[in-house]
């Protein structure tokens, strides 16, 4: 069992936090450049991400930074609200509502989603990312969505692919022939070749490297002209509330299902307090939106590179977030100097481990009911969005807890006992409410005439008003038919009753 202790394991932390560190610098910018903010505003959430919700967050694994699933809710509010200063106060008042939540114990919903859904968020990420970056991997930033993609670079390319070949030699060859290939791990390496091939190769019309295929940080930090404060006069418009209450409903969503997901994927299987993350994050986004920086959530691909590659404690995360101060306030022209091919190439390898086509199979080997809100999840991730790709499983995966609900609401075992006479008994299940209304009427409107019918409710503890009036009504007319029935309860035999509500509220009552 590991021990949470971060000295005796900073020997597998300060390399995960390394990879974590150059895994977070092209994100951080990205989100930043797709919510339509500065993009010095992601590395600012991915800094706070790592240094202060990683200190405050009970999570040892989890990694916390700028989120793509909040992009486009960004890039809206943003455009509504006037300006990125009248957001940041969204922001800050998000990280309040997210403290209360925390405070409230809100943490408990993370609970009330189906591993198939977490499981298809896992994967529709992974496939996401392989998409996102092979237009990166071959040195262009067209969408392959459109059906095509501009002509390759060859220098691009090229590192991309010795990248490649780097990680899964590391990986697969070198980490297993001594501890040093574990001290120093593969994204590292290729990164520190793809520096030395964009310089050797720079000004070379077929294997240079483009700038625009290049890490872009801003170089003037000592001026702190990059830091934007928020505009508290907005703080009384409706609008800026609204935006704030969408932030932290959705920061909180995403980062409890992204606890929940990561939990999964721990070796150590650590157990994430959900309602200390929600505080955490609460207090990242407060200190995020007053200097300037995207809201923050717990995010998985990070999560995923800082278990991939080996870290243990929360001090990966912390150094993570130490090394993005750090390299952004002394070696921005260096981190200048990474090619963006690098890090898909780093990318593709994450996305891989998140979409191995061996879970496709596990979960169609599960059953329908586990496979279906999986694809659905998945599908829902790539066609749409985060949250509506997570809402569209939980809907499938509702069904068939209705579905099942549906069929398992009674038992019936018929017996004949000769001259035409029919004994049955209907077993009713510990819950039946109205969506079991048709089975049953269905049993009971079938019973022949001169049968006899015992109705079991000794294991049932909910019974809805809807399936009550059912049975009374057919044991009106049971006489009609000539149908004995006998209702059989914890409280003991009943030979022809008229109505079991009567029968149920003595029982409930005593």
């Amino acid at each position: 069992m590991i021990k949470n202790n971060p000295i005796e394991n900073l020997k597998s932390d300060f390399p995960a936090s390394i990879v974590v560190f150059f895994v977070a610098i092209p994100l951080c910018l990205g989100i930043a450049l797709a919510s339509g903010a500065p993009l010095f505003s992601g590395l600012i959430a991915g800094i706070i991400g790592g240094i202060v919700v990683g200190s405050i967050s009970g999570s040892q694994i989890g990694v916390s930074g700028p989120a793509a699933g909040l992009a486009a809710i960004v890039l809206t509010a943003i455009t509504s609200l006037g300006g990125f200063e009248n957001f940041l106060v969204a922001v800050v008042l998000g990280g309040i509502i997210q403290l209360i939540f925390g405070i409230a114990r809100a943490g408990v919903i993370g609970y009330y989603f189906p591993s198939s859904v977490i499981k298809g968020m896992l994967t529709g990420i992974g496939l996401i990312i392989i998409l996102k970056q092979i237009p990166y991997f071959f040195g262009r930033d067209t969408s392959i969505a459109g059906g095509f993609m501009e002509q390759i670079s060859y220098g691009s390319t090229a590192i991309a692919l010795v990248s490649m070949a780097i990680l899964l030699l590391w990986e697969t060859v070198l980490t297993k022939k001594a501890k040093i290939f574990q001290l120093i791990q593969g994204p590292l390496v290729a990164v520190l070749v793809g520096i030395l091939y964009s310089v050797s190769t720079q000004g070379d019309a077929t294997w240079g490297i483009d700038s625009k295929q290049l890490v872009s940080v801003p170089t003037d930090i000592a001026s702190l002209n990059f830091i934007t404060t928020p505009n508290f006069a907005a703080i009384t418009d409706i609008n800026v509330w609204v935006i704030a209450f969408t932030i932290a409903l959705v920061a909180s969503l995403e980062t409890l299902l992204c606890v929940e997901a990561t939990d999964k994927i721990d070796p150590e299987k650590r157990v994430t307090p959900k309602n200390r993350e929600l505080i955490a994050q609460g207090v990242g986004n407060v200190l995020s939106g007053m200097i300037g920086g995207l809201p923050v959530t717990q995010v998985i691909v990070r999560s995923s590179a800082n278990i991939q590659s080996g870290g243990k404690t929360k001090m990966a995360a912390i150094i993570h977030g130490i090394l993005l101060l750090g390299s952004v306030v002394t070696i921005p022209v260096l981190l200048n100097k990474i090619p963006l091919s690098v890090l898909a190439a780093i990318l593709l390898i994450v996305g891989y481990k998140l979409a191995k086509p061996a879970l496709f199979k596990s979960m169609y080997q599960l059953g329908w009911k586990q496979f279906v809100p999986f694809v659905v999840t998945i599908a829902g991730i790539i066609f749409t969005d985060l949250l509506v790709g997570i809402g569209l499983g939980l809907v499938v995966g509702i069904f068939y807890v209705l579905y099942d609900s549906y069929k398992n609401s009674h038992s019936m075992i018929h017996h004949e006992v000769g001259g035409g006479k029919e004994i049955v008994k209907m077993e009713l299940a510990e819950e039946v409410t109205f969506i079991n209304k048709a089975p049953i009427s269905y049993e009971l409107e079938s019973l022949p005439e001169n049968s006899e019918l015992e109705i079991d409710v000794t294991k049932t503890k909910f019974l809805d008003n809807d399936i009550i009036e059912i049975i009374d009504d057919f044991l009106e007319s049971s006489e009609e038919k000539q149908i004995k029935t006998r209702l059989v309860s914890e409280k003991g035999t009943t030979e022809n009753p008229k109505n079991i509500s009567a029968l149920l509220e003595l029982q409930k009552a005593s």
